[in-house]
């Protein structure tokens, strides 16, 4: 946003001596996205001013900025539009003078949620965010953590067309039914995310395996879910170290002792490919689908699993870059 002032410096002008938790976290985010790769991405598919004039786009970076506080703060579009009147905080990140600039309406908000996902920006920002991380020496190439994580989906027909969302599919985990869709990923062994997938929640998790893996893999870890003949064959013809945690079979009476140490070591190395979803759910408050279908759904997963993949190294991006 050139002419203006970054948000790091708009912040500097308060004289307030306390910084509040989330400054500090839209100060540590402002540093760490790479915006300039971003912003390259977009801007072919962005509308630009008409030769005859009229009015001009919003710019494509304040966008940006405003579509990254809808993920992390969980806002609607119209949520959102008012946010941006209400919280100062929220203004100074996405660049926006109040008594110089247009805040964007719902309509623009939508329009721009709409674009990245119609040309399939989710995954250019995932793929962007990736270069970045493997340019810092910040992914770990030892092996690889596969897992999912069950996205709850509004079950009710009060709606225009009076069903349930058809994309959408319910499943018992335990005792207990879920309705919804899952996420499955890939991470490396620190749990930043390198692949995703995403499927109704019927779908057996070892069904997506092999899309998650490359096959350079030299180790893979994942828990009982993915405990399959079909699971342990395919990671033998591809010589991968196969760590997959084993079920109890009823009746088993031998090797109980082997095979619970076996399954505390995976489980010991597997529980930090838990942390992509912990600040998926907790830190961002995804917890339940905000559309209707997978592809939207999962074009707003992707950018998430992009945006926590910063979230969980940005100390380490900010003292590089320091």
């Amino acid at each position: 946003m050139a002419g203006q002032m970054t948000f790091a410096e708009t912040m500097g002008l308060s004289r307030r001596h306390k910084e509040t938790k989330r400054e500090r976290f839209l100060r540590e985010m402002d540093q760490v996205v790479p915006w300039q790769p971003l912003i390259e991405c977009i801007a072919p598919y962005y509308p630009k001013a008409g030769p005859r004039g009229g009015r001009k786009p919003m710019p494509i970076e304040q966008m940006l900025r405003i579509h990254f506080l809808q993920q992390w703060y969980a806002y609607s579009d119209p949520g959102m539009e008012e946010a941006l009147y209400e919280i100062p905080l929220l203004r100074a990140f996405a660049g926006i003078d109040l008594g110089r600039d247009l805040i964007p309406d719902e309509s623009t908000i939508l329009r721009f949620r709409r674009l990245l996902e119609q040309h399939g920006l989710a995954q250019q920002i995932f793929a962007q965010v990736q270069e970045l991380l493997e340019a810092s020496h910040l992914i770990l190439q030892e092996g690889k953590m596969v897992d999912a994580t069950l996205i709850h989906a509004p079950s009710s027909t009060k709606n225009r067309d009076r069903k349930r969302d058809p994309e959408m599919h319910q499943t018992k985990k335990g005792n207990q039914w879920y309705f919804g869709m899952k996420a499955h990923v890939a991470t490396d062994t620190q749990g930043l995310v390198q692949a995703v997938e995403f499927t109704a929640a019927h779908v057996p998790d070892h069904r997506v395996l092999e899309e998650l893996l490359t096959g350079d893999e030299k180790t893979v870890l994942a828990d009982r879910g993915y405990d399959y003949p079909q699971v342990h064959e395919f990671l033998r013809k591809q010589g991968i170290q196969d760590a997959v945690a084993r079920r109890r079979f009823p009746g088993q009476k031998t090797g109980l002792q082997a095979l619970q140490r076996f399954n505390r070591r995976v489980a010991s190395i597997r529980a930090r490919g838990e942390h992509a979803f912990r600040v998926l759910k907790c830190q961002f408050g995804y917890r339940k689908t905000r559309y209707r279908g997978l592809a939207k759904n999962g074009a707003q997963l992707t950018t998430l699993f992009a945006l926590v993949n910063l979230y969980l190294v940005r100390k380490e991006l900010c003292w590089l870059r320091a």
